[in-house]
């Protein structure tokens, strides 16, 4: 018996069927689910962090978009409004294209 407590793809409890094992479930509240995207969220990220290759490291990223479009739509929030956001941050504090890294002020 393995423990995971968290938040899994749709698909997973019918996979983990076909190994021949048989998954415990439940379905979350609306506000638990919103609180376990969020943790899936980092988890993702961690993952992409630690992803070795470019193959990997897309794999990953298609984990944090999926985890990314179900936060959109658990929240409201319309992936144009996202868009538009990044937008307008870009302009007022410029993008990460020219790889500065901040060590101090003085």
């Amino acid at each position: 018996m393995q423990k995971y407590h968290k938040l899994v793809r749709d698909n997973i409890p019918d996979i983990i069927r076909s190994n021949g094992e048989r998954p415990v479930t439940r379905k979350l509240s609306a506000i638990e689910y919103k609180k376990e995207l969020l943790k899936k969220l980092q988890e993702e990220a961690k993952e992409v962090f630690e992803a070795k290759g470019k193959l990997e490291t897309v794999k990953e990223l298609s984990d944090v978009q999926e985890v990314l479009t179900a936060i959109y739509k658990a929240f409201g929030i319309a992936c144009g409004d996202v868009t538009k956001m990044a937008r307008k941050r870009r302009k007022e504090r410029g993008a990460f294209t020219k790889k500065i890294f901040l060590e101090r002020t003085e």
